[in-house]
């Protein structure tokens, strides 16, 4: 797989490769990270930007947080964090699958990432610029951090940009991969959820 991951007997919804991954992270980068180690528990959404090598494998996260947010207190005391991403995700009702003896169920794409977090107030303005480039590149008129003139360096003054190294990833991707062929083109035909019928028909591609 793409990391090391916890022993564990491989469910249908376990199988996925880098390629996998990267769309969940790229796709839906705001995740929760959360403080491992130490006393009490210390967690935020934070958006993070992926880094991949040749091959495509994740090998680093890079985000930003405000100086004052307590995790960054509590991860610069231990760096140990868990990073929790969430895909689509959707009820699916038996009126869906066209099948009244099927039990209902919810479809969704989730990875769980242990890393370990290095602070570095170098990296705080390549951090959002990364970030912004990601986020506005689809936009006809991309805003750049230099409009905000003398307020940017202000601003960088009140947060720090950090790397998160992958060390482990448990990843599911429920959509679908168990069903009966004509109880998933069934579910699809009446997806209103555009998103997560791109998904469960990319997990379900070799099915049709």
């Amino acid at each position: 797989m793409v990391l090391a991951k916890w022993a564990q007997p491989l469910s249908p919804f376990e199988h996925y490769d880098d390629a996998d991954l990267r769309m969940l992270v790229d796709e839906h980068p705001l995740a929760w990270v959360t403080a491992r180690g130490g006393e009490g528990l210390e967690a935020s959404l934070l958006p993070l930007i992926g880094v991949y090598d040749g091959t495509g494998r994740l090998v680093e996260l890079i985000g930003h947080l405000a100086r004052s947010n307590p995790l960054h207190a509590a991860l610069a005391r231990d760096p140990a964090a868990t990073i929790l991403f969430r895909g689509p995700e959707g009820y699916v009702s038996p009126e869906q699958a066209g099948r009244r003896d099927w039990a209902p169920t919810w479809n969704y794409a989730q990875a769980r990432i242990n890393a370990e977090i290095t602070f570095d107030a170098a990296l705080t303005e390549e951090s959002l610029a990364v970030l912004t480039s990601a986020m506005e590149r689809v936009r006809p008129d991309p805003w750049s951090s230099g409009e905000l003139g003398e307020r940017y360096a202000r601003m960088l003054g009140a947060i720090i940009g950090f790397r998160a190294r992958p060390i482990a990833v448990a990843a599911k991707f429920k959509l679908g991969q168990d069903e009966r062929a004509d109880t998933l083109r069934a579910i699809l035909a009446t997806m209103a959820d555009p998103a997560l019928k791109r998904w469960m028909m990319h997990f379900n591609r070799s099915r049709f």
